[in-house]
């Protein structure tokens, strides 16, 4: 029982590892600061909705998911 708990939690960790090193490299290579990101700024309000950025990502994990879990 706790064997495959333990597993679990260490798939998890790494996950969490990998998406934190892709946040920290995502800033240095421009993810959401792409052409077409909406932005906009009017006196105290800020909206920001990074729409190219969110479908870029959607795409790289759907191709990366499917080699990883393709049968």
């Amino acid at each position: 029982m706790f064997e495959g708990m333990g597993k679990m939690l260490i798939f998890f960790g790494l996950i969490l590892v990998a998406i934190g090193v892709f946040i920290l490299l995502g800033g240095k290579l421009g993810f959401g600061r792409l052409p077409g990101d909406i932005y906009i700024n009017k006196g105290n309000v800020v909206f920001y909705f990074p729409i190219v950025t969110t479908i870029l990502l959607s795409l790289i994990l759907t191709v990366i998911l499917n080699l990883l879990f393709r049968r």
